[in-house]
């Protein structure tokens, strides 16, 4: 090693106990020259700018913040520690490569503990399930050996949430270097005020580092706010990190909880704040120029950990901005109906709960025969962790919870009675229904990768998992609570709040879940199926109402949308003080609670270089289906008529294009065309007004001009196959065929326009390959200012072809039009279209974010 090399290590050491300042200035006492000191200040800069740029996980980071961390380093102790754990428990060498880089990312944005003051405001965005307490377990190893002293973990609201991070803090933190720490908070309770003097723990003289982990309730934070009020001056010299799990809950717009927070934050002038969050909704809308916990400093971008089950993988989402919607997710098929009429049969009225009593039948009962042939099945396999759960969440009552205990029970010793007895009916059914669903989703499929399990290997087991199986109501009056820490679980488990936020459900195979929810982050919250399944990919089902299902879509669609927003802001420097990540609303959905989005201003998109197109059809009703056909014969027969639009004639090849179309034909047009209300990104009303905005826009007045192309199939010789939108305008009909298990009020086609329809008005010949960018090109350089819009005449049959196995027969009424458009890119300014909040108050919910936990004295 050569002597810059050795020089440069020297400063490294340093930068543990000093200031990268400092440390410099140190070695410069030993005489090293101006230059070679210049050298290491730039490696230096180098390395921490490499980390700070690092494309996963992607960040937004305050102007001219410094960072300085550059990772750990060879005297390290509590990293190595929970590193080499991890090992040991499987992780792979690629995740622990992962785990360590997003982490080290992370503490680079926090300021140097040996800073003469600082307080640093952070966000990390996860994903619900993915692994976030193993990340900030993580930081806190790494932050821990770079010199930070006092740690304190806001654990969620509810006790359950509290002791599971405190078991894992323990086991991954604590324990493997026992003598580096001093835990204030044990599995026991929650904090109490050691006896004596906090300054003791706080001097220099102590060389550990002190573990606090403590829920977010505000008869806790006053104890702990007064016990640290009592050293003053060893906080001064105390370089602080807390952590809030769960950072959108409690946290933001709580009117004692969230001040609370602030005033411990304030004791520390040494302090960084990092939230948690896989739900940042609430923490991104609030107002920045308060003096909040708006994360001002950075917000971090965790990516999504291989094989993980997110929103997107279970339900699928809608193309974003510039995507192919054939490439676009679709969901894995595992989310299963329950009827709107079975409802009312697992979860009461509000003045129905009282000596209410669920039927476990339908869907319900489906769902637990299938949750123990799963059970079974993993048995036979033998891989992943050995518990195994069903979750029940039908409401927030805690009568309701205890309601199910009975009647689950009764039903399961009936199975265990009909498995001794072998009853063969009983058992034709379970074999059945495991045919049914290992045919819809096969384990071998490349991206599940699971071996398949006969129904004959799993038969033998059966017996003693429905012997296993207990019924937990779990919730904040339970005695008996979910405990996976005293040997395998077979349960099933029936509750509400105390399960939906952050709690870990181990071996989650299957959920049943049909409570009503008001926004996006408790909805999401909910959702304890996300996370990892690892030698049980292919099984997991879920079964909720189809509102339930698109709602859960449209969120996926909403959190792509911004995470893709952090990823641009990055690559375009902005700051978390510029950030404004865009957010959709939804009509029956707000995005967090009102009191969490009072500073917040009206979100806004563009369709600016969009392609959008109808989705989903009322295939029953004709008169809808009527009306959709006279508005585009109207629009092709006034193109032609009273526009005198020029009409390019391809019918050889299945198309119409009339150029030259006056806007307030197409605005006519959207005004007469009815959107199915599912076609999110299809409101007419927001289409027209970006119409309107861009024609009257100082730009010139883009899209005064369209082009209206019929997309359809060559005329063949069979008139029946035909479709006529005006004389001598034919083509022949398209076939759409539907997804399988999508219904007559809204028949989902999922992708009606081709790439290449996209550019059916432009000239194509001099692409080597059709991609989303070159079709924005060329429309950007050949008719700039002009939009597209393709009407497709869908013939009402459909038949599905033989290969798609998960499409049906379209089977409409009548013939479908659908319709595409696509807007170019604006040059310039572009006008944006204003979405607002839905107005909720009429809705009847069961809840808003429970917050009554916070004042209460005792541990739930």
């Amino acid at each position: 090693m050569n002597e810059f090399e050795d020089q440069y290590e020297a400063f490294r050491r340093l930068i543990k106990t000093h200031t990268p300042e400092q440390a410099l200035a140190t070695i410069k006492l030993f005489g090293m020259s101006d230059e070679l000191a210049k050298r290491i200040a730039e490696r230096h800069q180098r390395e921490t700018i490499a980390i700070r740029e690092k494309r996963e996980p992607t960040s937004v980071v305050r102007n001219n913040r410094e960072t300085w961390y550059v990772g750990p380093q060879e005297d390290d102790r509590c990293w190595p520690a929970f590193r080499k754990l991890l090992g040991k428990q499987s992780w792979s060498e690629e995740s622990l490569r992962d785990l360590d880089a997003a982490s080290t990312k992370v503490v680079s944005m926090l300021d140097h503990p040996l800073e003469s003051a600082f307080s640093t405001r952070g966000l990390v965005v996860g994903y619900v399930q993915s692994g976030k307490t193993t990340n900030f377990t993580a930081l806190i190893a790494k932050a821990a050996d770079a010199g930070y002293k006092f740690f304190v973990v806001l654990a969620g609201v509810h006790n359950g949430l509290r002791l599971q991070t405190q078991l894992r803090l323990e086991r991954h933190l604590v324990d493997p270097v026992i003598e580096q720490w001093h835990p204030l908070t044990g599995r026991v309770g929650d904090f109490e005020p050691p006896a004596g003097n906090p300054a003791a723990f706080f001097s220099d003289k102590s060389q550990q580092h002190v573990l606090c982990v403590i829920k977010k309730n505000v008869p806790r934070l006053r104890k702990l706010k007064a016990w640290l009020e009592k050293a003053p001056d060893y906080l001064r010299n105390c370089p602080t990190l807390i952590i809030d799990d769960e950072a959108d809950q409690a946290s933001v717009a709580s009117r004692s909880t969230n001040p609370l927070m602030r005033e411990i934050i304030d004791l520390f002038p040494r302090g960084g704040y990092v939230g948690y969050t896989a739900t940042p909704f609430a923490n991104l809308l609030i107002d920045p120029a308060a003096k909040d916990l708006y994360p001002e400093d950075f917000v971090v971008n965790l990516p999504k950990p291989p094989r993980h089950f997110g929103t997107e993988v279970l339900f699928g989402r809608e193309a974003l901005d510039g995507e192919d919607p054939q490439e676009v997710p679709d969901g894995y098929d595992m989310i299963r109906t329950v009827p709107d009429d079975e409802v009312s049969m697992v979860r009461p009225g509000r003045d129905e709960i009282e000596g209410f009593v669920p039927e476990i039948g339908g869907a319900l009962s489906t769902a637990v025969l299938y949750f123990w042939l799963v059970t079974a099945a993993r048995r036979v396999r033998r891989l992943g962790v050995p518990h195994s759960t069903m979750l029940v969440h039908t409401s927030v009552s805690t009568l309701v919870h205890e309601s199910f205990k009975a009647p689950l029970e009764s039903f399961r010793a009936r199975a265990a009675a009909k498995l001794v007895a072998s009853d063969q009916q009983f058992i034709d059914e379970l074999q059945q229904l495991w045919k049914t669903e290992t045919t819809r989703v096969p384990g071998t499929e490349p991206d599940l990768g699971e071996v398949p399990v006969p129904f004959d290997a799993l038969q033998p087991l059966l017996a003693g998992v429905v012997n296993d199986c207990r019924i937990i109501l779990d919730n904040s009056k339970s005695v008996e609570r979910l405990d996976y820490e005293a040997g395998p679980v077979v349960a099933i488990a029936v509750g509400g709040n105390t399960l939906s936020r952050g709690l870990t459900l181990e071996g989650l195979a299957v959920s049943y879940f049909v409570r009503g929810a008001s926004t996006y982050d408790t909805l999401l919250q909910m959702g304890r199926w996300f996370g990892f399944r690892e030698g049980y990919a292919d099984l997991p089902r879920i079964w909720m109402t189809d509102a339930l299902r698109e709602w859960f879509r449209h969120i996926a669609t909403v959190e792509s949308e911004m995470r893709r927003d952090i990823d641009l802001y990055m690559v375009e420097d902005k700051t978390p003080r510029t950030f404004a990540v865009r957010l959709r609303n939804h009509p029956a959905l707000r995005i967090t609670a009102a009191a969490k989005m009072r500073d917040a201003v009206k979100a806004s998109a563009s369709y600016g270089g969009q392609r959008v197109q109808t989705r989903y059809f009322r295939i029953r009703d004709p008169d809808w289906l009527t009306g959709n056909r006279r508005a585009a014969h109207d629009l092709i027969d006034r193109s032609l008529r009273m526009a005198g639009a020029r009409h390019d004639d391809r019918a050889a090849q299945g198309r119409h294009i009339f150029r030259g179309v006056p806007y307030d034909l197409v605005l006519d047009f959207l005004s007469e065309y009815r959107f199915h209300e599912k076609s999110m990104e299809c409101d007419a009303a927001l289409l027209r007004s970006y119409v309107e905005r861009r024609v009257r826009s100082a730009n010139g007045g883009a899209l005064k001009r369209w082009n209206v192309a019929i997309v359809g199939n060559p005329l063949g010789v069979d008139p029946d196959k035909r479709y006529e939108f005006a004389p001598g305008i034919a083509v022949d009909r398209v076939i759409r065929a539907k997804l399988l298990d999508s219904g007559d009020d809204a028949a989902d086609i999922k992708t009606l326009m081709s790439r290449r329809d996209a550019g059916v008005d432009l000239d194509l010949s001099g692409l080597t390959e059709v991609t989303e960018d070159a079709l924005k090109r060329a429309r950007r350089t050949q008719i700039p200012g002009t939009g597209l819009l393709t009407l497709y005449p869908i013939d009402a049959l459909s038949l599905s072809p033989t290969k798609r196995v998960r499409r049906a027969p379209l089977a409409a009424v009548d013939h479908v039009i659908g319709v595409g458009l696509v807007f170019p890119m604006p040059r310039g300014e572009d006008s944006e279209v204003e979405y607002y909040s839905a107005d909720l108050s009429g809705v009847d919910e069961e809840e808003e974010e429970d917050l009554s936990l916070l004042f209460d004295e005792d541990d739930r």
